[in-house]
């Protein structure tokens, strides 16, 4: 991917970089995305589940989402992802921030319409979102297949930006009796709440436990 000005960081562009091993850490560490396109001059920006295979994203939505038709049609598209890992506090307002990590993805998107492309690329989103769970579950069938629409979003060029470490105040300021340091933040799972129509003895896949471990940062989770 050849970055161009609308890749291009502006803004504090030294916590910025379109290494792609910077940007596929970030985006396999989460899976809810927002995707921005333009219809008639009216901007939407949608959220939406998707799942990464090499340098191409999938999307799926009903048949008859607005954004699965615009986007279907090849309209150009920004994907964009982030993880949020703390509030910074700093001794004044002016430099109070966030720790982050981020994406902005661009291109266009192609509707998948082979049948087998399709339920292959369901599998990566489902496995994106949840290994092993694809495995498990009844798989759609023809009609919810028909039902369903999905994008295979190939990312033309992409930048990753990332702010860790504590508050940047003015040299001045940090003579003040001001409290300042990181409130750390962390998408976390909590115990799985079994259906109230599950059968008896069906046990809790084992893909389960420890699932918020994938929103950690590397140097967190040891990896």
């Amino acid at each position: 991917m050849i970055p161009t000005t609308r890749s291009t960081l502006r803004r504090l562009p030294e916590r910025g970089t379109h290494e792609w091993t910077a940007v596929t850490e970030i985006l396999d560490a989460a899976f809810l995305a927002f995707v921005g396109f333009a219809v008639e001059h009216q901007p939407f920006v949608i959220p939406t589940l998707y799942g990464r295979e090499g340098e191409t994203l999938y999307l799926h939505g009903s048949a008859a989402s607005r954004m699965m038709r615009e986007l279907s049609a090849g309209v150009p598209a920004c994907v964009t992802v982030a993880l949020v890992d703390g509030i910074v506090l700093a001794r004044s307002a002016f430099h109070h921030s966030m720790n982050y990590r981020s994406v902005a993805a661009f291109g266009t998107a192609k509707k998948i319409e082979d049948v087998g492309q399709k339920r292959a690329a369901l599998k990566v989103i489902s496995d994106h979102v949840l290994a092993g769970r694809w495995e498990d579950v009844r798989l759609p069938t023809e009609q919810e297949l028909k039902a369903t629409t999905v994008l295979e979003f190939v990312l033309e060029e992409a930048s990753a930006k990332v702010r860790t470490g504590p508050p940047s105040d003015d040299e001045a300021d940090y003579e003040l009796s001001v409290w300042a340091g990181v409130l750390p933040l962390a998408l976390h799972s909590s115990a799985p709440e079994a259906d109230g129509r599950l059968r008896a003895h069906v046990p809790e896949p084992a893909y389960l436990a420890n699932y918020d471990r994938r929103f950690r940062r590397a140097d967190e989770s040891g990896e």
